[in-house]
């Protein structure tokens, strides 16, 4: 199987040469190129067709939300991955509504992030766990307001027991092989059981599913 191609944007310089590095040392990712900017980037689209694009959302002439939205458009069956800082929760969900489908924390190891963007590329939604604890607070406080989250709504779909068991996991950050371990069934049945709640929930990746079950009602965070 061809290498991921990954296309990344980064203003901070050590920190695009850090997910640089990471990228290059997976031997099924290859870098096509890194840019400082929005302009930069858009300049890279227009040259270079990339599988994945893996962008900082605060960058210095613009945000990465509008280089996600511009991939969809150019490019359908590209992915995007969010790069982050934790506490960001405000644009982590406009990233979601943009179409990214995973969330990386900048700090992530060289394993971390490999993983990651193979996890993307394979179809799943990688969300680093504390974005997921953060983001779901969030929902849950209302954006801080200290209110509880929604009751069910009756209306929402019904989800088994052990899809239910499935998503509150996601929403805790775990991967699918992670899932697999804890409920002691195989990889092949957990993505059977995500494909099932991604119908149910009418969204196409784990960061939507989430936050759709959270407005829901359906899952809440433990403290």
């Amino acid at each position: 199987m061809a290498p991921h191609r990954v296309l990344l944007v980064e203003d901070d310089g050590p920190t695009r040469q850090h997910l640089a590095r990471a990228v290059e040392a997976h031997p099924k990712l290859v870098l096509l190129g890194t840019a400082a900017s929005l302009a930069e980037a858009r300049a890279l689209l227009a040259r270079e067709a990339p599988d994945v694009l893996l962008t900082d959302l605060g960058l210095p002439d613009g945000s990465g939300i509008e280089l996600i939205r511009e991939l969809r458009r150019s490019a359908p069956g590209a992915v995007a991955m969010a790069i982050t800082a934790l506490g960001d929760e405000r644009t982590v969900l406009s990233a979601i509504e943009a179409g990214a489908s995973g969330y990386l924390l900048k700090d992530g190891s060289f394993a971390e992030v490999g993983e990651a963007l193979m996890e993307l590329s394979a179809g799943g939604s990688p969300i680093s766990p504390g974005i997921a604890r953060h983001v779901l607070r969030r929902l849950q406080r209302g954006g801080g307001g200290g209110q509880a989250a929604p009751a069910s709504d009756p209306a929402a779909p019904h989800l088994t027991e052990r899809e239910h068991e499935i998503l509150s996991l996601i929403a805790k950050g775990f991967s699918f092989p992670e899932i697999a371990g804890l409920l002691s069934i195989s990889a092949h049945t957990v993505t059977t059981h995500v494909r099932h709640i991604y119908e149910k929930l009418e969204v196409s990746s784990r960061g939507s599913a989430v936050y759709e079950a959270v407005q829901l009602g359906l899952i809440r965070l433990e403290e």
